[in-house]
């Protein structure tokens, strides 16, 4: 199996790191940074999303597990203090491939398009953004506040809901539309509320005032300087997560909160 293995940075996950390394090419693993079937990370949330953002384009697209030693672990499957089982269950068992796709987002006038697994923000707190809406092509609503948030299932427990969006079960697949700090008064109205839609449907969003922020995807951002339209759909291209036990979605859940 080839691997390679991604870490927060800190001390105590480097040493964990210099350990999964060992003992797997002690039983034959050969480490490939290049090229791996399988990338593994010590850490939290936040490195697996630079770990995927990093192996984006690796093709094939290789499988995601984690261990957990951040501050954020909803998406990887053990603890600190359970390294032993994570090694002898990456050596010994097969796992079970659990996928999410990814949000495709597209900038028509760049010629450009990024991909996020969570979320995508267009946010500004120094400037209200009037942006209109559109969903398959017809016109939903015009925005006005801090910007719009679209995100994927697997984003519903991220920003979206610091934004009192749905939290989504782990089974839908879906992309979730929510206002950020939308401004409402007699001469303006927007829905206000979190809107969740098929995975299907495609997101169009046109201002002007989209020259003054940044797009905010996972971890990353991106100028929108000169941009006026930006277009948000679900992708085909998908993140596979190596399931090595039984996942608990609302464990999950409950330990998030």
């Amino acid at each position: 199996m080839r691997f390679s293995i991604v870490d927060r940075g800190d001390t105590y996950s480097t040493r964990i790191t210099a350990r999964i390394i060992e003992e797997l090419t002690n039983n034959g693993w050969i480490f490939d940074s290049n090229k791996p079937e399988i990338v593994i990370c010590v850490g939290g949330d936040g490195t697996i999303l630079r770990a995927i953002h990093d192996n984006i384009h690796v093709n094939p697209n290789p499988m995601y597990v984690g261990i957990h030693t951040g501050t954020l672990g909803f998406l990887t499957d053990y603890g600190k203090d359970e390294l032993p089982e994570f090694i002898d269950d990456l050596i010994h068992s097969k796992p079970m491939i659990k996928t999410n796709k990814m949000l495709e987002v597209t900038f028509p006038e760049k010629g450009e398009t990024i991909y996020a697994l969570n979320e995508v923000r267009l946010e500004s707190l120094g400037k209200s953004l009037k942006l209109d809406v559109y969903i398959d092509g017809e016109f939903f609503e015009t925005t006005n506040g801090s910007g719009v948030c679209v995100s994927t299932q697997a984003g519903s427990t991220a920003v979206n809901r610091a934004l009192s969006g749905a939290v989504v079960d782990s089974e839908l697949n879906i992309m979730q539309f929510c206002e950020i700090m939308p401004l409402s008064h007699m001469k303006h109205h927007s829905l206000r509320n979190p809107y969740i839609m098929n995975e299907n449907r495609y997101v169009t969003i046109k201002g002007e005032s989209l020259a003054y922020v940044n797009a905010y995807y996972d971890h990353l951002a991106k100028s929108l300087e000169g941009i006026t339209v930006i277009e948000i759909k679900t992708s085909q291209k998908k993140v596979r997560f190596a399931r090595y036990r039984t996942y608990s979605y609302l464990k999950r859940l409950k330990n998030l909160y």
